[in-house]
């Protein structure tokens, strides 16, 4: 199709066909919107006991959105705000998004911009005066519609403005962006300048116990000074190798622990440097070799003590021309970041990380309800990530649940999967008619079944990384009992909030709207 569909067309036809594309889109995602929204005020609507449950049915909704359109539940439940307020309250704007007047990413500038809004007769307002002027936007870019939407709320409900999220309100800092590579991760944020000026004389500090031969470049030496100081160590440690370095022998320190998954192929590649002159990339491996490696998976994990919660690496291999060139045999990856190239991997190694194989579990359960470390970490590894569908948790931030909940069903790992704490939440709770139930088969393979009644199949992270790998552990025996139908049954209560959610939406709401006054009394 790519190469006949357009092939005799004009250029004035081709550039016709992409703005019908646009078009098209618009009113299909408008379409998506109309029934987010039904769905929405079907399952919240109505008054439930469960609004004060910590996985409400706010929640439920999102699972269902999510499910459907394989996106985790934060972005499942930005959806829903956006069709909720296309619905009641912004229904021109909405009329516009049907015709494909307007593009998806204005509608979504539109319904956040609008968001502090809460007296009706400045909602219809604002309504009118964007849907009169959102048709000359579309060539505008999503800053320049941002401020245009600002522009209308100024006008009719200055309180309403999204001022508070600007830099110069308060200090903030983040670990990671959308768009990271695996290799790397961002960090960006404000500092107080007191704190900042201490940060910079540590760092400056760490910097000058280096000797001239370290082969990292200037970027290089911060960033591992700030990775060094976060793992609790006042010394950095020189690369050159000499013996007669002043930090020869330092030792950093380090509370983390790493999981890192490869194949032998991938392992054998970070472990060997290689010869001068010899190509980077080396062959892949064959299908037979794949075939018989029945045990590709491998762990590497930091030798230091393991904190409560496990974190991902942060340390970046040094791209400079001293550095060795390390070859791309095999898949690794890095759990909870993605996959992992050749450098990171050997850089692991370097660095004194252990190697230690995955244990595939016997046909026999284990006595008792938590599983053994050794039966965690196969779940863990198998998994990869929330066997929700469209969750992209990782694994080591999911709890490992029973399938059939124990003791009905034992802990063996044809019954665990791992799930996020909001997934595990809706499984064990939100059950029976009207809610969610998952069967796992002995390869892995996650079958879960909605309120509606639609099925989805999930199959365990390593098969997309690493498909020679055979997952496939014993099948259970039949169930000698059944749990008993309702939640309460199963030994375990539900958290709760303080306030329904529709509660803290209209404080956040309200506590916004009051600094923005603060910010601007009137005259």
């Amino acid at each position: 199709m790519f190469e006949s569909e357009f092939a005799v067309a004009s250029d004035v036809e081709l550039v016709a066909a992409i703005e019908d594309g646009v078009r098209q889109e618009a009113m299909a995602g408008a379409r998506r919107m109309a029934a987010i929204a039904e769905l929405t005020c079907r399952r919240v609507g109505t008054p439930d006991e469960r609004e004060l449950w910590a996985f409400d049915p706010w929640d439920s909704a999102a699972a269902e959105v999510g499910a459907a359109m394989a996106v985790g539940m934060r972005r499942a439940s930005g959806q829903m705000r956006i069709a909720e307020a296309l619905r009641e309250h912004l229904p021109l704007v909405a009329a516009l998004y049907f015709k494909g007047a307007l593009t998806t990413r204005m509608v979504s500038a539109i319904t956040w911009g609008t968001r502090l809004i809460v007296d009706e007769g400045v909602w219809a307002r604002v309504d009118a005066a964007i849907a009169e002027r959102a048709a000359n936007w579309e060539r505008l870019s999503d800053d320049k519609v941002r401020v245009a939407v600002d522009l209308q709320v100024a006008r009719f409900d200055p309180d309403a403005q999204r001022r508070s999220e600007q830099v110069v309100r308060g200090r903030d800092f983040r670990i990671g962006a959308c768009d990271d590579e695996a290799e790397t991760v961002s960090v960006h944020g404000r500092l107080l300048a007191p704190a900042a000026a201490v940060l910079a004389k540590r760092i400056a500090a760490m910097l000058a116990g280096l000797c001239a031969d370290d082969p990292r470049t200037a970027g290089e030496r911060r960033s591992d000074a700030v990775a060094a100081i976060a793992e609790g160590n006042n010394v950095l440690a020189c690369r050159c190798g000499k013996p007669d370095c002043p930090t020869a022998g330092v030792q950093q320190h380090s509370d983390v622990v790493v999981h890192l998954i490869a194949d032998h192929h991938a392992l054998a590649a970070a472990t060997a440097e290689p010869a001068a002159g010899e190509a980077t990339d080396a062959a892949p491996a064959s299908d037979e070799d794949d075939a018989a490696d029945e045990d590709a998976a491998a762990v590497a994990a930091d030798e230091a003590p393991a904190p409560a919660a496990e974190a991902p690496a942060t340390d970046e291999p040094a791209a400079t021309a001293a550095a060795p060139k390390w070859r791309s045999a095999g898949p690794a990856l890095l759990l909870g970041r993605g996959v992992a190239s050749s450098a990171v991997l050997a850089e692991a190694i370097r660095n004194g990380a252990t190697i230690k194989p995955i244990v595939m579990p016997g046909a026999e359960p284990e006595t008792g309800y938590r599983p053994s470390p050794q039966l965690a970490e196969f779940v863990r590894m198998r998994d990869l990530f929330c066997r929700f569908p469209g969750c992209p948790v990782s694994a080591d931030r999911c709890d490992i649940d029973h399938v059939r909940p124990y003791p009905f069903g034992p802990t063996h790992p044809s019954n665990l999967n791992c799930k996020c704490r909001h997934h595990h939440l809706m499984k064990t709770f939100w059950t029976g008619i009207g809610g969610w139930s998952d069967v796992q088969l002995p390869d892995g393979t996650v079958i879960w079944t909605g309120p509606s009644g639609k099925t989805y199949k999930t199959l365990p992270g390593s098969r997309l990384f690493f498909p020679a790998w055979d997952v496939t552990t014993a099948a259970l025996p039949p169930p000698q009992a059944q749990p008993p139908p309702d939640a309460a049954g199963r030994g375990l209560m539900m958290p709760r909030r303080k306030r329904p959610r529709a509660a803290d939406i209209a404080a956040a709401i309200q506590a916004e709207r009051d600094l923005n006054a603060r910010d601007n009394p009137p005259f």
